[in-house]
């Protein structure tokens, strides 16, 4: 892609605040951008050929939303922590094994989504995000939800199409869980924690796809205070 092509992209940045360069076979992370640092509320790289993210994401302090679906990352630098306006955040379809440590930092992040990377487990630091709405992190290779999850405060866990077999009874405590998805993973009813269904603010768990028939759910106890909570929201939505 030429120089006169890019130029007139982010002379349109400089006017919207947004600037969007998607599918142009992108290998890095466009330098010049950081002449608009302060212009800029969102950014899509999508559908590229960016390994890397450079430490000066970290000087885009009033960005939104940014958006990298369909790339190759493997990693993020710590300096992306730095946005304190980021409400949005796109990765989908990379090549991420773990988070910043200091991932936590984001503290407007309200829509976060992994799916297709290959993290191993629902990583810690999320659970420090105050203003989490949804987190999507199916497609990865998670096989276990730990303790920690307890702390999550989002209204949306999407788990599809991990490889999860055991499941923390912490994930009743998760004070805002409304809905929680484990469709097409290894689990056996049995590691389905019972207080999910009797105990818990969950309104919609979708567990096709796992080693059980959907009717044995039926038959836990605590299902019928589940359909309760599933009816009133359904009610609540027509």
């Amino acid at each position: 892609m030429g120089n006169s092509a890019l130029k007139a992209h982010l002379e349109t940045a400089q006017k919207t605040g947004v600037f969007q360069l998607t599918g142009k076979g992108l290998t890095e992370f466009p330098e010049d951008l950081q002449k608009l640092a302060s212009n800029l509320r969102t950014i899509d790289l999508s559908n590229n050929k960016i390994e890397l993210l450079p430490p000066l994401i970290g000087r885009f302090s009033f960005l939104k939303s940014l958006v990298l679906n369909n790339n190759k990352l493997t990693a993020l630098p710590e300096e992306l922590c730095k946005l304190k306006k980021l409400e949005t955040l796109h990765l989908n379809g990379n090549h991420l094994r773990q988070l910043p440590s200091a991932f936590g930092q984001l503290s407007a992040l309200k829509t976060l989504s992994l799916s297709g990377n290959q993290l191993r487990t629902v990583p810690t630091q999320l659970c420090g995000l105050r203003h989490l709405d949804v987190v999507d992190l199916s497609k990865n290779q998670i096989q276990n939800v730990p303790d920690t999850v307890g702390e999550l405060q989002a209204i949306e866990l999407n788990l599809n199409q991990n490889q999860i077999s055991q499941i923390s009874v912490q994930i009743s405590h998760c004070p805002r869980l409304k809905v929680l998805r484990l469709e097409e993973n290894c689990l056996e009813l049995s590691m389905l924690p019972q207080s999910i269904l009797s105990d818990s603010q969950i309104s919609l768990l979708a567990v096709e796809g796992n080693l059980f028939e959907i009717k044995k759910l039926r038959e836990l106890e605590g299902y019928d205070k589940y359909m309760e909570r599933f009816t009133a929201t359904k009610k609540k939505f027509a």
